[in-house]
């Protein structure tokens, strides 16, 4: 008997082990963004790293910064505004990217993947590079320029939500993200022509609604 207690000791334990990995299986899952499609393509790849906690990773890519434009021109909170014009604004090109870690706070006893309530917060980072405007004093053509950078964090709380192999993903939360411009204007004064350099830091606090869907690999 004594001798056969330590085989049934490593059998159980095996057994256990076997019986946790069975509950849980890490999945990959490759998910769009399509409240976002006015102005980015947003892409994400979220990898599970154990029962609680998973990585999500996000590249954008911007085809317009219309959402400013509309916050710039016709919303006002009291913010500062840019030396751009509305046809630099709207045809403004650039890349995103993002990094969060999901915490399931909630999990579905049936789930046998990333599937609960969860708190995610979000680092990011956005490049805006506005299109060259030709204007012309005293008979010569100068080039106005800009872009932007973007930083920002997202504190997100979000459903997720699988269904064989899709899955839906709504989130709220609150945010705060500085915007910095920098553009090249020029101005005439007599028959001189002054280059203009400005710099703009706008920190604003933000608010986020939205639903992700995707497949799992």
């Amino acid at each position: 008997m004594k001798r056969s207690l330590p085989f049934f000791l490593l059998f159980t334990f095996i057994s256990l082990c076997s019986s946790a990995q069975e509950s849980f299986r890490k999945r990959t899952y490759l998910k769009v963004n399509p409240t976002t499609i006015i102005s980015a393509l947003d892409i994400y790849l979220e990898q599970d790293l154990s029962e609680k906690l998973s990585l999500e990773l996000g590249v954008s890519g911007i085809y317009t910064d219309y959402p400013d434009y509309v916050f710039l021109r016709r919303v006002d909170v009291g913010q500062k505004k840019p030396d751009l014009s509305t046809e630099q604004l709207v045809e403004g090109r650039g890349l995103g990217f993002r990094v969060g870690m999901k915490w399931y706070i909630v999990r579905s006893q049936a789930a046998s993947s990333a599937r609960g309530t969860y708190f995610e917060p979000v680092l990011f980072y956005k490049k805006v590079f506005y299109p060259k405007e030709d204007v012309t004093f005293n008979n010569q053509v100068f080039q106005e320029s800009g872009d932007k950078n973007v930083y920002g964090i997202q504190l997100l709380l979000g459903r997720q939500i699988r269904k064989e192999k899709f899955v839906i993903d709504p989130y709220i939360g609150i945010g705060v993200r500085s915007k910095i411009y920098r553009y090249t204007n020029f101005s005439s004064s007599g028959t001189a022509v002054n280059r203009d350099r400005g710099e703009l830091v706008n920190v604003l606090p933000s608010i986020h609604l939205g639903i992700k869907i995707g497949l799992g690999l």
